[in-house]
């Protein structure tokens, strides 16, 4: 069964814990997420199953929106409300104005500081394995961008903003950074994603409500086609010809049809019943076309 499951995960729950539960009560080996959650994060989670697994990729790259709940006026080890609290100090002369200042610095292109609580690895270990066993070492700060950053409600010590953004984010990060722009310090103290690609918390499922559907037969209802995240890339139909050098990874021409492409760096290619092929990636320099994922 190939496709993308929409799951609303709940807080408590690792990733890999959901992982977990689509591939036991599906029966489905090549099951994958697009996208880590933090344990105390909830909300959006594509689930891949069968060839949907290989697109992974280009589900990760895409773009997220979050709802973000920040405590003003106390720091912790992991920047989150899971970790340790480092420090504490009077966040009472923030103000509103203080905070929309301070957040102009955290739109657009900006640089991270991975947590130490975080996955990026460390001479082939997890940062947060070094980070339980009380090792600190240094780290690489990261690109990242913002597209939108919002303030929802400010309630001193709470903010709760809303944030776009793109792959490699981390927003307990933004947090911690924009406590130490206020002068005070800040925690991220909940965390939801409400959007990914294509992929809405109003259409979320939750585990109760998937697992509901396994026992009751209909869980296949559920899942996305998996062509569903690809639709900004245009599409082509090829016939068998191409069809067998795009299954035999040769590089393709579409010089008779350029106007199905309009300069995109990607495409969707089908057979002619419709199914999905392959997607192929302009080679500037040979002007052709570079089959990058062939589908069965």
């Amino acid at each position: 069964m190939d496709g993308i499951l929409n799951i609303n995960k709940p807080s408590g729950k690792t990733s890999y814990a959901v992982v977990a539960m689509v591939k036991r009560l599906t029966g489905e080996k090549r099951v994958g997420h697009a996208g880590t959650l933090d344990p105390l994060a909830t909300g959006v989670l594509p689930v891949c199953l069968g060839q949907a697994t290989r697109l992974v990729e280009y589900l990760m790259d895409t773009t997220k929106t979050y709802r973000a709940e920040i405590e003003l006026g106390i720091s912790t080890d992991s920047f989150d409300s899971e970790g340790a609290v480092t420090q504490r100090c009077d966040a009472s002369n923030v103000t509103l104005e203080k905070i929309e200042t301070a957040l102009h610095a955290f739109r657009g292109v900006i640089t991270q500081l991975p947590p130490m609580y975080s996955a990026v690895k460390h001479q082939g270990k997890p940062l947060y394995e070094l980070a339980r066993a009380g090792i600190d070492v240094e780290r690489k700060s990261r690109t990242a961008k913002i597209f939108s950053l919002e303030i929802k409600d400010f309630q001193n010590p709470i903010l709760n903003i809303v944030v776009t953004c793109g792959k490699g984010t981390y927003i307990r990060s933004l947090a911690n950074d924009l406590g130490q722009a206020l002068g005070c310090g800040a925690t991220l103290k909940n965390l939801e994603r409400s959007r990914c690609s294509i992929f809405d918390i109003a259409d979320a499922v939750t585990p109760e409500r998937f697992t509901e559907a396994c026992q009751s037969g209909y869980w296949q209802s559920l899942l996305y086609p998996m062509d569903s995240i690809l639709t900004r890339w245009e599409t082509v139909i090829v016939n068998e010809e191409k069809a067998q050098s795009i299954r035999n990874g040769a590089m393709i021409s579409f010089a008779e049809n350029p106007e199905l492409i309009n300069g995109s760096d990607h495409c969707r290619a089908y057979t002619w019943d419709g199914s999905l092929l392959g997607i192929l990636r302009f080679d500037s320099e040979k002007k052709q076309w570079q089959p990058e994922k062939v589908f069965n």
